[in-house]
């Protein structure tokens, strides 16, 4: 059994130009907040600093709820290594405009998963948008 979830997050400034691991700084540092948030589970602040795809997708307290669904089946990362990141233009699907799309292939306590993220920018401003976990240990 696969299962995926889907969320949003979490604004951070925009600085052009520098980049790490492939990634605007901006886009990095919303993404290094978001994952310092969920590994600390402070899902609450995760969602009120969504962007508003996360807040459209799900209430607060489905979001606190898959969070601890999540925790409770995989437990505490161990490690995360960097995948993939790639930038996207579009003007249509569930995520409009520029946006990002970061996979980790992550260890967890009860098996290994891959997480991917997708933070948009705003008003040159990132925010993670969604949230994907896959592993079989989530059967």
């Amino acid at each position: 059994m696969l299962v995926v979830f889907g969320l949003a997050l979490i604004p951070a400034a925009c600085n052009q130009g520098t980049r790490r691991n492939g990634m605007p700084a901006g886009a990095q540092a919303a993404l290094d907040t978001a994952v310092e948030d969920i590994d600390a589970g402070r899902y609450e602040q995760l969602y009120h600093e969504a962007a508003d795809e996360w807040r459209q997708a799900a209430t607060l307290d489905q979001s606190k709820e898959t969070f601890k669904t999540l925790h409770d089946k995989l437990g505490n990362v161990r490690t995360r290594e960097l995948q993939t990141a790639r930038e996207e233009q579009t003007s249509t699907g569930p995520i409009s405009g520029h946006s990002l799309v970061a996979a980790y292939r992550t260890s967890f306590e009860h098996g290994d998963g891959m997480e991917t993220f997708t933070l948009v920018e705003r008003d040159k401003r990132w925010y993670l948008a969604r949230y994907y976990v896959t592993s079989t240990a989530l059967k």
